[in-house]
C-alpha cells in the first residue's frame, strides 16, 4: 500500500458518508459488475456541495498545476466549476470560470459558451474519466475560444481499463487523457485510496467490502 494521503482518506469517507460512494454490485458503461459505485449528482445539496468544493480547491492548490481559469462541461460540471470557483476564491484565488450549453442559443448572447471569456490557461472540472468523450468535446470547444486546456481536475479516478472496440484496453481512461490528449489529470482520490481506506476503517460492514473490491481491482485494474 502507497503512504496514506490524508485528503483523499477524508474525501473518501465524506464521500461514504454521504451515500455518494455506496458499495453493492453495479453494471458499468463498459458492462462490468463493480463493487461500489460513486455518483457525484448525489452531492446536491448546500453543505455536501461546499464541502466537495473545498476538496476539489485544496487538492488543486496542492498539485500546483498552473491555470488561468476554470471549465465545466454540461451538465455535472457547470455546478462543480461554479463551487470550485467560490472555494478558490475564499482561499484567496479568485479566477474566472465558464461553461457550455448542450445546444447553442440563437439569442441573447448566443453561442454555445457561457461565464467568463475562455482564455488562457483553461482547467476543466469534472466528476470523472469515464471514456474521455467530455474531455475531448471540452477541449475542441476551448481551443476554438482560442484558449488552451492545461488539465482535467476529477473527483475519483477509478483507475481501471478503459474499453476499446468492446475489449479491455491495456490503459485506463484517465491515462489515455495523459497520454494522448497532453493534459494533466488531477484527482482528488483514487481507487487505491479507496482501498486502503477500506482495510483502515474502524467500520467493520465496511471492511467487508475491501475483498471484493480488491478483487475488482486485480481484474480490471491498471
Amino acid at each position: 500500500m502507497q503512504t496514506p494521503d490524508p485528503l483523499a482518506l477524508d474525501f473518501v469517507k465524506f464521500s461514504v458518508d454521504a451515500g455518494v460512494l455506496r458499495f453493492g454490485e453495479f453494471k458499468t458503461k463498459a458492462g462490468r459488475m463493480s463493487p461500489y459505485f460513486f455518483n457525484a449528482g448525489l452531492f446536491n445539496d448546500g453543505a455536501k456541495l461546499g464541502r466537495l468544493a473545498e476538496f476539489y480547491a485544496k487538492r488543486l492548490i496542492d498539485s500546483g498545476l498552473a491555470f488561468d481559469m476554470l471549465f465545466g462541461p454540461a451538465y455535472k460540471g457547470i455546478t462543480l466549476a461554479a463551487a470550485v470557483a467560490i472555494e478558490l476564491a475564499r482561499l484567496g484565488r479568485n479566477v474566472p470560470y465558464a461553461y457550455n450549453r448542450k445546444e447553442a442559443k440563437d439569442h441573447g448572447e448566443g453561442g454555445t459558451l457561457v461565464g467568463a471569456p475562455v482564455a488562457g490557461r483553461v482547467l476543466i472540472i469534472d466528476d470523472v474519466i469515464s471514456a474521455g468523450t467530455s474531455v475531448r468535446e471540452s477541449i475542441t470547444m476551448i481551443r476554438a475560444a482560442g484558449a488552451t486546456p492545461c488539465g482535467v481536475a476529477i473527483a475519483l479516478d477509478r483507475q481501471e481499463k478503459a474499453t476499446e472496440n468492446g475489449n479491455d484496453a491495456p490503459y485506463s481512461a484517465v491515462q489515455w487523457v495523459r497520454s494522448q490528449l497532453g493534459l494533466e489529470v488531477c484527482a482528488i482520490a483514487t481507487l487505491t485510496d479507496l482501498l486502503q481506506y477500506l482495510q483502515t476503517t474502524a467500520d467493520p460492514a465496511l471492511g467487508t467490502h475491501f475483498a471484493s473490491v480488491a478483487a475488482y481491482r486485480d481484474r480490471y485494474g491498471v
